[in-house]
């Protein structure tokens, strides 16, 4: 479990950095975008932003800022497997992640997807409605599936805590057969019989 938190502290901080290149990452679409004769669409799947960076893209800045994009989700993609194997799951953790492996799933269409409070990301995008339409989605895909990945950590640690705690009281419990026919404890002194 403590390598699953480790992980993904150090993909938040991968992420925080590009986060701070939002706007680098929304010209590089732009331009490749642009190069690719495909600005009516919104940027709709990792593919698609693959498929800009390997034929449309022919700065490095847009290359390097396409890859970060690329490697956080193949980072977090990554995770989601480390994850499986500490923890067996049930339904909600399952849940979980299943939501994470859809989101991040190469083909998935994630237009519809809105990062909300406490991320700024889609309100950082230009004030017009056509670029938070076309690169709102992208924006939003690494805080959602980072938010759901510490969903999943605080619920397995909570649960994974309670099941130690039950294993332990239930030692606790555990009465042996030669105490049954015992006599009550009494404080010591006289007693009648």
């Amino acid at each position: 479990m403590d390598e699953v938190v480790h992980t993904l502290r150090k993909i938040e901080e991968n992420s925080k950095l590009f986060q701070q290149q939002q706007f680098t990452f929304i010209r590089a679409l732009e331009r490749t975008r642009e190069e690719a004769h495909d600005l009516v669409k919104p940027v709709s799947s990792i593919v698609q932003v693959q498929f800009y960076k390997e034929r449309n893209c022919y700065n490095s800045t847009d290359r390097r800022i396409l890859n970060m994009f690329i490697s956080i989700c193949n980072d977090l993609r990554h995770l989601c497997h480390k994850m499986e194997k500490v923890h067996p799951g049930d339904c909600v953790t399952n849940g979980l992640l299943a939501k994470c492996k859809q989101l991040l799933n190469d083909s998935n269409d994630f237009t519809a997807l809105r990062a909300t409070y406490p991320h700024d990301v889609v309100n950082y995008l230009r004030l017009e409605e056509e670029a938070k339409n076309r690169y709102g989605g992208v924006v939003s895909l690494i805080p959602i599936v980072m938010d759901t990945m510490r969903e999943w950590i605080t619920y397995t640690k909570r649960n994974m805590l309670h099941d130690l705690q039950d294993r332990e009281c239930s030692k606790c419990r555990y009465e042996d057969p030669r105490l049954k026919n015992k006599a009550p404890w009494r404080p010591p002194g006289k007693h009648p019989y």
